[in-house]
């Protein structure tokens, strides 16, 4: 299709990639952008224009930056040499949201996955381990998702570290706070009772 109808669904097609937009959805968002084109429309086009060409991986930890390290990694205050291992800059951007660490991070970009033919050589491992070799590192903490794949990469990656000598930790999984046991899950309930804790 051509012409500006031919525009409208092309950009409906690439919002319905967007994580969350169904083509539903998506057109829905175009149809609400195309009303408001110069109060978001335009606004939106200009900053995702300027963030596409301006957006780059930190050097340091693979955070998203417009310089060449984050202002994590250039900060001193956060130099504790304890380095958190996330799978993306979206569990970066959480924990970090938390205000709970105030060490480094570094994202792999994504978990090992054999079925997906995703090895170690595809994520930022050897990044990581040249990373915590070469530095004053204290404690690598993995904070990995709870899933079959984040799993093997949490084992791989306290294997692959083992010979620097760093502690290796992982966050602790269980019942959340405010939870009740009744809306858990059988494997949230397992985790919590094999890392329960002295009171």
């Amino acid at each position: 299709m051509a012409g500006p109808q031919g525009d409208i669904e092309t950009l409906i097609a690439l919002m319905a990639r967007l994580p969350g937009l169904g083509p539903r959805s998506a057109r829905r968002a175009v149809l609400h952008l195309l009303k408001k084109r110069d109060l978001l429309m335009a606004p939106l086009a200009e900053a995702m224009a300027r963030t596409a060409a301006t957006t780059r991986d930190c050097a340091i930890c693979g955070n998203l930056t417009s310089h060449e390290t984050c202002e994590i990694c250039a900060n001193p205050d956060r130099a504790t040499g304890e380095i958190c291992v996330v799978e993306d800059v979206a569990d970066l951007w959480a924990l970090e949201q938390s205000g709970a660490f105030r060490g480094r991070y570094h994202v792999l970009g994504g978990t090992l996955s054999p079925l997906d033919a995703i090895g170690p050589e595809d994520l930022r491992i050897p990044d990581l381990i040249a990373r915590v070799t070469g530095t004053q590192a204290v404690e690598v903490i993995l904070a990995l998702p709870a899933t079959v794949d984040g799993q093997t990469t949490a084992h791989y990656l306290a294997d692959a570290l083992a010979p620097t000598g760093v502690p290796i930790s992982s966050l602790a999984q269980g019942v959340p706070v405010g939870g009740e046991l009744d809306y858990l899950d059988e494997g949230t309930i397992t985790a919590a009772l094999r890392a329960r804790r002295r009171f």
